[in-house]
């Protein structure tokens, strides 16, 4: 384990006092927090290998125990993620809610104020948020033909026959999409509901068994996207993906117009 992870534990330790816990806080105290026995008892580890890890030994600490100890120690969204980060562990509870994330309606009221094609993925790519220019645009996903209040990129892109129609070059573009989903998810791969969703493409869709069994690991570095729109005709824009700083797992993707197609 890093001192880095040691430096943190013991510091939060002593932030979190007994009360804080629920414990009686009676008797004299060197500081103000937790004793390392009591966060040992809370955390239902030994003593000793509390002190062995708070002293950077090389202990062997699960995702488990890490996430017993970010409830313990009543992490922030932040300090949760930092803790995991720098122990180099994957957090078991990744994309759930821990502190104040945004809200529908905000994550509505954001990409509504962009003017341009707007929407926000979730961590299945699933479309969370879009703007009107998003529901013209994405005939068969985001307009009313969707048959989901939560329309996933990857069904659409790989399992609707007018994804291929709409989108330029979408063989190409298709299999970009399976290397960015890989690098997203990471070692998420095999944890519910994502094990679930690849199982269907794979079972659905032979272009996504391709891509998928290729291995490929592609960053979304956005750029040139080139549309065929049933109305519009040929559109061309820029795609911009940011992330969310308090929800990271959400994505914000915007489309924007380029002079001319």
């Amino acid at each position: 384990m890093s001192h880095k992870l040691a430096e943190f534990i013991r510091a939060r330790r002593e932030a979190v006092t007994p009360a804080m816990a629920g414990l009686p806080g009676g008797g004299r105290r060197r500081t103000p927090g937790l004793r390392r026995e009591e966060l040992a008892q809370l955390v239902d580890v030994s003593p000793t290998w509390l002190t062995w890890l708070e002293q950077g030994r090389p202990v062997s600490a699960s995702g488990k125990m890490l996430a017993r100890l970010a409830q313990v120690l009543q992490l922030s969204a932040a300090e949760r993620a930092y803790l995991f980060e720098v122990a180099d562990k994957a957090d078991p509870e990744h994309g759930m809610a821990h502190g104040a994330g945004a809200g529908a309606g905000e994550l509505a009221a954001i990409v509504a104020a962009i003017d341009a094609p707007a929407y926000m993925l979730d961590q299945q790519w699933n479309a969370v948020a879009w703007n009107a220019q998003a529901t013209d645009l994405f005939v068969g996903w985001l307009d009313a033909s969707s048959d989901s209040a939560s329309p996933n990129q990857l069904r659409f892109m790989f399992q609707s026959p007018q994804a291929r129609d709409l989108i330029a070059g979408w063989p190409e573009r298709a299999q970009r999409l399976v290397g960015e989903f890989r690098a997203d998810i990471g070692r998420r791969a095999d944890q519910a509901p994502l094990a679930g969703l690849i199982a269907e493409l794979l079972d659905a869709s032979d272009a996504f068994r391709q891509g998928w069994d290729a291995q490929q690991v592609l960053g979304r570095d956005g750029g040139l996207r080139r549309f065929q729109h049933p109305v519009q005709g040929a559109l061309a824009f820029n795609q911009v993906t940011l992330h969310l700083a308090r929800q990271h797992e959400v994505k914000l993707v915007m489309l924007l117009p380029l002079q001319s197609a």
